[in-house]
């Protein structure tokens, strides 16, 4: 049953509907990032290997107030019968745009999934990420499942989900280069998406993520280069363009260039790691019943292996459970 059809029986008790364990969340707090790196996802590791395959079609209760807030995004959303979702779409394989207009991979399928279960369907728009991460959406798309780190700094405009998954960042560099060590990048220039933390990290700027918040420092002396999303950096290797050395991505990313034959060689181990979460815009409608959705419907994702069986179909491994 959707949930606008279980808001429907419960008409306006005021309760939270749970299908999850006794840890779902029953509230909706904004996810601090002193607190969400440090707790993994509610999974239940046994449940999730020995899921079938038929697990993720079902759709669990959602935990939301019984009466979504009068305007607010859950409210917006159930009656428009769509989630209208911003992704990148040239991030291959966490989310791309086919040819034909269809949209493919992790985040994708991830999104699909969360609209399913609120019982609506799913649109992608295709803004700038930096548009995205800047807030003031002004209700052009209800959020945002590109792979979007929990930083302090954005916890100013945006609101989070927990984690949906976690993600090494790592250094490569182009085969023309030569260059094999994280040392070998020091005084060159190194290529990274316009707004991530990939560029601020690169930059020097302070990334609070918590526990997990980076104490590794760039190589020396280097300068930056931004394009307007990460894979174009590889890209442009490949179309001649050799005007700078190293890249920083997220280690799928990089290994999706590396398999597509892109001229990318892997450097050193992962610099940092970061939580990745859905978020939304603290200045559009009210989003406490929303986050209250959402955080339901991922931690009953990571207990029931939907979002492990999606990062073994699209990395290969299974990113879901965080470091260590």
């Amino acid at each position: 049953m959707s949930l606008r059809g279980r808001l429907s029986m419960l008409g306006a008790v005021a309760v939270l509907v749970s299908a999850c364990s006794s840890s779902a969340a029953t509230t909706a707090p904004t996810i601090a990032p002193t607190v969400a790196p440090t707790v993994a996802p509610s999974v239940a590791a046994s449940e999730a290997a020995s899921a079938p395959a038929s697990v993720a079609s079902v759709a669990p209760s959602v935990a939301a107030s019984a009466t979504p807030i009068p305007g607010g995004l859950l409210d917006k959303v159930l009656k428009a019968g769509v989630l209208t979702v911003s992704t990148d779409p040239n991030y291959k394989p966490a989310s791309f745009k086919n040819p034909d207009g269809t949209f493919q991979g992790f985040d994708i399928d991830v999104a699909t999934e969360v609209a399913k279960r609120l019982g609506v369907k799913v649109q992608f728009v295709t803004p700038d990420w930096s548009l995205i991460t800047a807030g003031s959406w002004s209700g052009r798309w209800d959020a945002s499942v590109g792979s979007m780190t929990i930083t302090a700094e954005r916890q100013k405009v945006l609101d989070f989900s927990p984690p949906y998954y976690y993600t090494p960042a790592q250094m490569a560099a182009s085969v023309a280069s030569g260059i094999t060590t994280l040392d070998g990048l020091a005084g060159k220039s190194i290529c990274a998406g316009a707004a991530t933390t990939y560029l601020d990290w690169l930059q020097g700027k302070k990334l609070d993520f918590g526990t997990l918040s980076p104490t590794s420092t760039p190589p020396a002396g280097i300068k930056t280069v931004s394009l307007k999303t990460d894979d174009l950096c590889p890209q442009t290797w490949a179309a001649g363009r050799n005007d700078f050395q190293g890249w920083l991505s997220a280690s799928p990313i990089v290994d999706g260039a590396i398999a597509a034959k892109q001229p990318v060689v892997k450097v050193g181990d992962p610099v940092y790691f970061e939580p990745l979460a859905i978020a939304t815009d603290k200045s559009g409608p009210a989003t406490s019943d929303f986050i209250a959705a959402l955080t339901t419907i991922v931690t009953a994702m990571h207990q029931d292996g939907t979002l492990s069986a999606m990062s073994q179909k699209w990395f290969g491994t299974d990113l879901t459970k965080g470091p260590g």
